[in-house]
């Protein structure tokens, strides 16, 4: 038994190396010097050299783009959380007919092919003329059937005496879920708010296909235009990589431990 805990946690740790060691590479090449991103052997330990991020930061329109797309996934952060929690809300509280097959459609929608739809979507965008707009980023993405499906099940594991004391209160359904469902379903709203978050700043093709002005477009469309403009001046665009996979990673490592808890159910349990 031991000898097999090893070779599984081997395995996993070579695993993890594979996934870790290109990102780590990229971060090596931004503050590597010019010559050493060329030396041969190879230099493994940052250099630490800030000139190709002074450049980026300073002869780019970076800070407009990081701006656009602080916006675009903060919006949609908010938007998701209000209608998931109240989609999820309506499923899992209220009983009217056609609930049952409303949240296997909802469940349904996960199944299908984003670039199936990008045709019909891109048509329906043109005819609307919202091309070339913040609306076209955030609109489309403004309700999530993943958050709907994680508002619901926690919403099911709340004791119907909380419903029952807000309603001698006088408390309405929406007050009932701004002030009780929200708070108790926390970890739902943290892994819900940093998923859409992290899809969000990662849109590449929607946006790609969806505006040309560079005024509206977002850090990922930045980065391919960049790979245009910086050739093979490898630190400059990886300096603009790791920019952008910044405030993603950091967000990432002091919020995953709320994800674990949303993802797995542990504070409130899964329900069917």
């Amino acid at each position: 038994m031991r000898a097999t805990r090893i070779i599984r946690r081997a395995a996993v740790a070579l695993v993890a190396l594979a996934f870790a060691f290109p990102l780590y590479w990229v971060v090596v090449t931004a503050f590597n010097t010019h010559g050493g991103v060329y030396s041969i052997p190879p230099n493994f330990v940052p250099a630490f050299h800030l000139g190709a991020f002074t450049y980026v930061l300073t002869h780019t329109s970076w800070l407009h783009y990081m701006a656009n797309t602080v916006l675009i996934a903060g919006s949609t952060v908010l938007l998701v959380i209000g209608t998931s929690a109240m989609a999820g809300y309506a499923l899992a509280e209220l009983s009217f007919r056609g609930s049952s097959f409303l949240f296997l459609m909802a469940v349904g929608v996960m199944m299908l092919p984003t670039q199936a739809l990008l045709v019909p979507q891109y048509a329906v965008a043109l005819h609307l003329h919202l091309l070339n707009s913040y609306v076209i980023q955030i609109l489309p993405f403004a309700a999530s059937t993943f958050g709907v499906f994680l508002f619901r099940q926690f919403f099911k594991s709340l004791p119907r005496e909380y419903w029952e004391a807000a309603r001698l209160e006088g408390v309405g359904h929406l007050a009932y879920i701004r002030r009780v469902a929200l708070p108790l379903a926390r970890p739902a709203v943290v892994t819900v708010a940093l998923l859409t978050f992290i899809t969000s700043w990662n849109q590449f093709q929607w946006p790609l296909i969806m505006t040309s002005s560079h005024s509206v477009q977002p850090i990922e469309v930045a980065l391919a235009h960049y790979m245009q403009t910086f050739e093979a001046n490898w630190r400059k665009l990886t300096s603009a990589v790791v920019l952008a996979l910044a405030p993603i990673v950091m967000l990432f490592l002091v919020l995953q431990r709320h994800i674990v808890d949303g993802v797995a159910g542990r504070d409130s349990g899964i329900n069917k």
